[in-house]
């Protein structure tokens, strides 16, 4: 095993350290939350979700390494994606696998899953025949045109070489004859166009640096709570970040160094996502780093990055601190147009949510918009910005479960390692926990990682999927109530959406990569509240165009083509 330097371990503090310990906000919100959820309040759910896994057909386990996870590789879990592969306007998913290991042995290579939406939100299991069922330790999963072609082409990390599958546009694939990547644990990606060239380029996080040998070898020796542990990831050599140009017919070259995102700390890279930040039209990068500062990397408009992290008040909590970054959303939660951005991170610590305040400043209000006692105890994952009762406001879901499956050994400090997740009621200037509130498929416990969003069932709102480690997903149909209206756009190549009514204006941004390893629908689906109709939709591109449609009718897919 492979140390890192000293001057890494001092760029931190650890994600549990005495300073969380004392944080006195978390009990009173949890108090707060816990007074709410009396029959009175369940009887009124803002929101209301039912897992409908089993009846979808979505049976799938998520394998990750060994029960009792001796080695930090079976502790990450694994992403989804839910996307259109066949062009039928119905969203697919695709499951990503890990390895059954028993003992000091491989005990199966399962490989990811893919399933076939039949358009009623059933699905059926095409594995098979689409090409996609790679037998690698998979990780995470990203979604794009890498060829050009009009077709969507798979990404898949892994804990080894990361495979790229190309699409034909009917849900199957074939592998690619050489794909970028990173021949180690990478985690995150994030397919976009980073250059303004008009194909999409890939960022790719690394995690750490392990072979197949130490993690068969692996035994508990970290103390935690009177308990040995997995060790790491401190004392580990993180696994470098690469970065790979397009050259508009699905080839790549590593262009890491001369864009600018050599991750020379050599950071823990988990979460990973791209969007114009500043709006300048071009892609910037987030990395959200497990244990030391996140990386913000501003784009200059020609695919060279400059990390801006530290000063933009993006890398660290609002006390100097960084923490364990895991998962990462971007959306306006404000709305005041520009995207914000959460980061989920490690138990006992508060998931973080930054206010993007212009010029590229990002301010932390986790304690003042009611995102910091919800989030304290549990440890987070995948995260989104949806707004699931279509008031006008976004919405957050957060996947919750431990990596240590000793966690179930001290109920009195720790939730378990099966948690339930959280999903937070955006009421304006302020998210209200509503997850005791909201039905039963917020009562499911697992340890959970990966989520993705979309419209499942076509009924206009949107729905989730939550990949869970050695359990099937978790597939919630929103039931919520409905207080407004809602539009999806679809606008390929679209930096952002925006929807006009009167004075008022609704913001979307295109998300690349995001939430934990996973692939949310990419179209721009709005909440629009009580807006009867849109007097302007427009889409808008890298290179300034608008392109718009004018008195559209809400409760439907329209298309803006460039």
């Amino acid at each position: 095993m492979k140390f890192v330097r000293p001057g890494v371990l001092v760029l931190a503090a650890c994600a549990a350290c005495a300073a969380c310990a004392d944080e006195p906000q978390p009990a009173a919100e949890q108090a707060a939350a816990a007074s709410a959820s009396t029959p009175a309040a369940a009887s009124n759910a803002p929101l209301r979700f039912v897992d409908v896994a089993a009846a979808s057909g979505v049976t799938a386990i998520t394998w990750c390494g060994r029960p009792e996870k001796p080695h930090l590789l079976e502790s990450g879990g694994t992403g989804l994606a839910l996307f259109d592969a066949d062009r039928d306007g119905d969203l697919d998913l695709y499951l990503v696998n890990g390895w059954r290991l028993s003992g000091k042995e491989v005990a199966g290579r399962p490989g990811n899953v893919f399933y076939r939406n039949r358009g009623d939100g059933t699905f059926e299991d095409a594995t098979a025949s689409s090409g996609l069922a790679d037998g690698g330790f998979g990780c995470g999963v990203e979604v794009g045109d890498v060829d050009s072609n009009g077709t969507l082409d798979v990404f898949v990390t892994n804990f080894g070489p990361d495979t790229l599958y190309l699409g034909r546009g009917d849900g199957t694939f074939e592998r690619a004859s050489s794909s970028p990547g990173v021949d180690g644990w990478s985690a995150g990606a994030a397919l976009f166009d980073g250059d303004r060239d008009g194909d999409l380029d890939l960022f790719v996080a690394g995690y750490i640096q392990a072979t197949l040998e130490e993690v068969l070898a692996a035994e508990p020796t970290l103390d935690w709570k009177d308990l040995k542990v997995m060790f790491g990831p401190f004392g580990m050599e993180g696994e470098r970040d690469a970065y790979f140009v397009n050259d508009g017919k699905g080839h790549f070259s590593d262009a890491t160094e001369v864009a600018g995102v050599e991750d020379v700390g050599l950071f823990y890279g988990f979460g990973v996502l791209a969007c114009d930040l500043d709006d300048d039209l071009d892609l910037d990068l987030y990395v959200a780093n497990d244990s030391n500062p996140n990386y913000l990397y501003e784009n200059d408009g020609t695919g060279h990055f400059k990390d801006v992290g530290l000063w933009s008040g993006a890398a660290l909590e609002s006390s100097g601190r960084a923490q364990a970054g895991m998962g990462v959303a971007a959306g306006d939660v404000d709305g005041d147009g520009r995207a914000d951005l959460m980061v989920t991170n490690f138990a006992d610590d508060f998931s973080t949510l930054y206010l993007n305040q212009g010029n590229r400043l990002f301010r932390d209000v986790t304690a003042a918009w009611g995102v910091r006692g919800p989030t304290y105890k549990p440890l987070s994952w995948g995260v989104v910005f949806e707004d699931f009762d279509l008031d006008g406001h976004r919405d957050i879901y957060v996947a919750n479960g431990h990596i240590y499956p000793q966690a179930s050994l001290v109920p009195e400090q720790s939730l378990g390692y099966e948690q339930t997740n959280l999903v937070l009621l955006n009421e304006g200037q302020r998210f209200r926990d509503v997850s005791v509130e909201a039905g039963p498929g917020l009562e499911v416990k697992g340890s959970s990682r990966g989520v993705a969003a979309g419209d499942l069932d076509r009924d206009g709102d949107v729905d989730l999927v939550i990949a869970n480690v050695d359990q099937p997903p978790t597939i919630l149909r929103n039931e919520s109530p409905r207080r407004g209206k809602w539009l999806v756009v679809d606008a390929p190549g679209a930096l952002r959406v925006e929807v006009r009514c009167g004075e008022r204006v609704f913001v979307r941004h295109q998300v690349h990569g995001g939430s934990f390893c996973s692939v949310s629908d990419r179209r721009f689906h709005f909440g629009l509240g009580d807006i009867a109709r849109a007097d302007e939709v427009a889409a808008v591109f890298s290179d300034g165009k608008r392109v718009t449609q004018t008195d559209v009718a809400l409760e439907r897919v329209i298309v803006l083509s460039r």
